[in-house]
């Protein structure tokens, strides 16, 4: 298993479960109310466990398996990076969150590129 495609399933895992279990704490890491943003809540405990399989996955596969995971992760990252520099330049996000969401979203996709090299 290479050590970039642990850091992106450990990663996954830990932002993944933040959003299934404290998704009003991520709301306010966005620069939102919780309390009138409830509708926030939701997508962020489906992101949630769309990202703690996908860090399990990374996590317990190898070989092949875990590639064709990885490589998967270039697409997923991707977008999330395409999303929150939409967000940004849209107004949805404030711009403080919006560099945070690229950067992370950045960091996780060099890490699907690194994780997915051969």
């Amino acid at each position: 298993m290479s050590i970039a495609a642990t850091a992106l399933g450990v990663i996954r895992v830990g932002v993944g479960s933040a959003a299934l279990v404290v998704p009003e704490l991520l709301v306010k890491r966005l620069g939102g109310d919780p309390e009138k943003n409830a509708a926030a809540i939701y997508p962020l405990r489906m992101f949630g466990v769309r990202t703690v399989f996908l860090g399990a996955e990374l996590l317990v596969n190898s070989g092949a398996e875990q590639h064709r995971v990885a490589q998967r992760g270039i697409v997923i990252h991707g977008s999330d990076v395409l999303a929150a520099v939409l967000a940004g330049r849209s107004g949805a996000l404030p711009p403080r969150a919006a560099k945070t969401a690229i950067a992370i979203s950045s960091i996780n996709l060099a890490l699907a590129l690194l994780a997915s090299r051969r």
